[in-house]
């Protein structure tokens, strides 16, 4: 470990991360699909947007609260759900106290490693992400757990995707860790010894396994297992969207909307709010980033939904740039896994300070009070630097 844990940028937790993490699960957190164009668009559009800050009249408080989903936040800031957590070995918990400590909403994914329940008793303010990955019972049954665990609302997840490969080679990750895996796996993972501390001290093995996907007959299957359910299941329609919306009766949010025509498709569906999102660049590549998305879904449904966007935040200037285009909200995901794997708990508290400080530096800077004040007039955004898919008339 670092002589001091703290780091001031999360491109420098992304640098211990890196240096820590075994290749498999360091790959598996960096990469998008096929070329990587999604995800580089993703983090390098907010460089193309500027500021324009103020010299005078600035708030010598602000105020940086907001409620998303139904939930009180103390920032405009949402733990996005991600997969099995394997870069420490508490992995969602560590998230789910960093943001319970932090003041935030916490996803959990469907496909994590701690089950619900433990979630919820860490981080009360608990969304539980959902795939439509088996029939209409089976998604009831993990719905109705989220509800039982006392989860607040529903996230649904329909970003993640059809596209194939990665050019540069996917990571080698295994259906369970055994014996023979762990044998295997040697080489990569002797160079790391504090990632291997990390789970030898804390008595334990990365844990592959999804209890949150609990089969009808009790089976919990592993992460891959997890995987083939969602592959082979049939895609949803907007009628069932909409029967999944009747069925929770609570906010919920539809995660992976790019186009205005499907925006406007999900108000009418009956969707608490959208997530502008391209699954961080793992779904189809050269899909634009959700920055350039967001300004026309914004402006077709921001006065009928909440508006949220996921992909490429970095820095706390990404979250007001995000606000000032329309977004309610912004969730992070790579970068707070970065700080995780970087000091635990901590680091993702650490990542979570970073962002509070950014952001506040930006709406004083812009002259704001609160960042539901900010508006494209505080940016200098280049000609032709928005996307409007779906814009034809239906």
């Amino acid at each position: 470990m670092p002589r001091n844990p703290w780091f001031e940028t999360i491109a420098e937790a992304q640098r211990r991360a890196r240096k820590r993490l075994p290749y498999a699960v360091y790959g598996a957190l960096l990469a998008g699909s096929e070329r990587g164009s999604t995800v580089a668009d993703n983090v390098g559009a907010f460089a193309e947007l500027g500021f324009a800050p103020r010299v005078a009249g600035h708030h010598a408080v602000r105020d940086l609260r907001t409620s998303v989903l139904g939930m009180d936040s103390a920032l405009p800031v949402l733990i996005s759900p991600t997969g099995v957590q394997a870069v420490h070995p508490d992995g969602e918990l560590a998230v789910a106290r960093a943001a319970a400590a932090r003041g935030l909403i916490m996803g959990l994914s469907s496909f994590a490693s701690q089950p619900v329940e433990t979630i919820v008793a860490a981080n009360p303010n608990t969304a539980f992400q959902i795939y439509w990955s088996g029939g209409r019972d089976t998604i009831v049954q993990r719905m109705e757990r989220a509800r039982a665990a006392g989860c607040r609302a529903l996230i649904v997840t329909l970003d993640w995707s059809f596209s194939e490969g990665r050019d540069w080679g996917s990571p080698a990750i295994p259906d369970r860790v055994d014996l023979r895996t762990m044998l295997r796996m040697t080489p990569d993972v002797l160079p790391h010894p504090g990632w291997l501390w990390r789970f030898a001290r804390a008595g334990r093995i990365p844990d592959l396994t999804t209890p949150n996907m609990r089969r009808p007959d009790g089976g919990v299957p592993t992460f891959f297992g997890a995987y083939r359910e969602w592959r082979e299941s049939i895609p949803p329609t907007w009628e069932d969207i909409g029967w999944l919306v009747r069925q929770w009766d609570g906010p919920l949010l539809l995660k992976g909307v790019s186009r205005v025509d499907d925006a406007r498709r999900a108000v009418d569906a009956g969707v608490t709010a959208v997530s502008v999102s391209n699954h961080g660049g793992n779904n189809l590549d050269t899909t634009p980033a959700t920055i350039r998305l967001l300004p026309s879904i914004a402006a077709a449904v921001g006065d009928q939904i909440e508006v949220l966007l996921d992909g490429g935040i970095r820095r706390g200037g990404d979250v007001a740039k995000a606000l000032a285009l329309g977004a309610r909200a912004v969730l992070i995901g790579r970068a707070y896994l970065w700080g995780l794997a970087a000091n635990g708990q901590a680091g993702v508290e650490n990542v979570l300070d970073i962002l509070r400080g950014g952001l506040d530096s930006a709406v004083l800077g812009l002259g704001h009070a609160t960042p539901a004040a900010l508006s494209p007039d505080d940016l200098v955004i280049p000609d032709g630097f928005t996307r409007s898919p779906g814009t034809a008339p239906l």
